[in-house]
């Protein structure tokens, strides 16, 4: 049998994986002396890791996440933090981003937010969604650049086709008329079709003071609050005590 047409066949389609992989099997004579179909399962697993790698590299380079290398399973579960261990699990089978819904994290500086944020949204990549993760300073930052350059209608539009947006450090500044009502566009094009972490420093109960404008609270706390997962970190600052997760 001749090998090379069928290499540049298989480069011709990029099944590179797979043509290096055929390679190597030809190198072992234990892999050679498996049956056709166990040989072909082998070929097939190697192309189908080496694409997931590859768009699971693509989609966190996309989610821009603050801590890039959080995932669920880096999460620390100190007695003093009080965090559900089976809870963190329920959420890593990514059952509310299928089902749209928001997670909540609140905690004082130093808890870990951003960083159980970014495992959540990590996650959702891992299982094959799209994530981005923003500061909540630096998402109004881009929605009031939007605007002035007439790019605002698309900005948002992308925003809302995202499956799960992270907005961290949430409540840190007071919030301007225009910021309150952006939070509302992003909030109202996402609610009950895609999936919304919020972290703040300042506890979910606290928020329809925060946001002062009680026709504009109630409409975005009624958004985000009914029906919520929360997670409240506490325990002393994780970052004095050299800790991330």
């Amino acid at each position: 049998m001749l090998k090379e047409p069928t290499m540049e066949k298989l480069y011709a389609m990029r099944l590179g994986t797979m043509a290096a992989a055929w390679l190597e099997q030809q190198q072992s004579a234990d892999t050679v002396a498996l049956s056709f179909d166990e040989r072909f399962a082998m070929l097939v697993d190697a192309e189908w890791m080496a694409r997931e790698n590859k768009r699971l590299k693509r989609a966190l380079t996309e989610a821009k996440l603050r801590i890039a290398e959080a995932t669920v399973e880096g999460i620390d579960y100190p007695p003093r933090r009080e965090l559900d261990k089976s809870f963190i699990r329920q959420l890593g089978t990514g059952k509310w981003i299928e089902e749209h819904q928001v997670v909540l994290i609140s905690g004082a500086t130093g808890t870990g937010k951003t960083y159980v944020s970014c495992a959540l949204a990590q996650q959702a990549c891992r299982k094959g969604y799209r994530a981005v993760y923003r500061r909540a300073s630096r998402l109004f930052d881009e929605l009031r650049l939007a605007r002035a350059d007439g790019s605002y209608p698309r900005q948002l539009a992308r925003l809302a086709r995202v499956d799960v947006l992270v907005i961290d450090d949430f409540a840190i500044a007071p919030v301007s008329e225009t910021e309150r009502r952006d939070l509302l566009e992003v909030l109202e094009d996402r609610y009950a079709m895609r999936a919304t972490v919020i972290a703040s420093q300042l506890p979910p109960e606290r928020w329809h003071d925060y946001l002062a404008d009680p026709t504009v609270a109630d409409a975005i706390c009624d958004r985000v609050l009914h029906g919520a997962h929360r997670i409240a970190l506490n325990g002393p600052s994780r970052r004095k005590e050299g800790k991330r997760g």
